[in-house]
């Protein structure tokens, strides 16, 4: 395999990735305990939080798992003292727990807003508040990455809950990297492209037809590979990047060079069809 690091680059660091169980939060903390550091992750379910630090440490890695509730500040709270205790003072953050679905606006009820925008915009101000005051405190740096995503530059049909979310992480972002700035810490923001993890996208592109068109319109007609975002994260977390911050990353095959929202070609089916097709992804 094709080695971008040297072996150690994230050694000595504690890095916490939030919904770090499955999808790319897994493939994130693999990367980063194969690069040296401990790392905790969080998330609601403890059995992909229990295989994913199993791995971890079959690898050599050390790894620690611990329940999260992302939406509650108590919670959050608890979980980033836990880790402290486990693995001593966090170092690093990756806002990577989300929530996600595809609805009609005018479908949308109150509780599904709510329950998006508080995954992914509160959940992410709660964990950086968390570690960014404890790094003041302690006088000490630190660098954070929140994962948004492409479509908070043009919006897109059926996501409004995640496009509203993720655009006010990325001000956050660029808000706190000016304040915070003094401090010696730095965040940054991952946007990514189409990445397939299992599970989701089945359900987000449960035709071949409509995963076909949406590869079309990418310039480098493929999806992403996880290692290729796990080694942009690996760049921004470690001292190779420490003059960036308050930027987004984008890494999506060019697709947004081609395209407006997401998801705004379903507005091309029947809406009958496209409800059916919802109905389908939330199986």
């Amino acid at each position: 395999m094709e080695k971008h690091f040297q072996p150690d680059i994230l050694k000595d660091l504690h890095v916490v990735v939030t919904g770090g169980g499955s999808g790319l939060g897994r493939s994130m903390a693999m990367r980063f305990a194969e690069l040296g550091a401990a790392v905790t992750i969080g998330g609601r379910r403890p059995e992909p939080l229990a295989e994913t630090v199993a791995a971890i440490r079959e690898a050599g890695g050390r790894a620690e798992g611990i329940e999260l509730n992302i939406r509650e500040v108590e919670a959050v709270e608890t979980f980033i003292a836990e880790a402290e205790k486990r693995q001593g003072n966090v170092t690093r953050l990756v806002n990577n727990a989300a929530g996600n679905f595809l609805a009609p606006t005018d479908q949308l009820s109150p509780n599904g807003f709510d329950a998006i925008v508080k995954t992914n915009l509160y959940g992410s101000f709660y964990a950086t508040q968390a570690v960014g005051k404890r790094w003041i405190e302690r006088q000490e740096h630190g660098a954070i990455i929140s994962i948004t995503t492409t479509y908070t530059q043009f919006g897109s049909a059926f996501l409004i809950p995640s496009a509203a979310s993720k655009a006010g992480i990325e001000a956050m972002t660029k808000s706190l990297a000016a304040e915070w700035g003094c401090y010696g810490i730095r965040l940054n923001c991952i946007a990514p492209g189409p990445f397939p993890t299992p599970g989701a996208w089945e359900r987000l592109m449960p035709d071949p037809k409509l995963e076909a068109k949406m590869m079309n319109r990418i310039p480098l007609k493929r999806h992403g590979e996880h290692r290729e975002l796990t080694d942009l994260a690996t760049f921004l977390l470690s001292d190779i990047s420490s003059y960036c911050t308050g930027a987004v990353f984008t890494i999506d095959g060019g697709e947004v060079l081609t395209s407006g929202g997401e998801f705004n070609f379903l507005t091309e089916l029947p809406r009958e069809q496209m409800l059916a097709a919802f109905s389908k992804m939330r199986k």
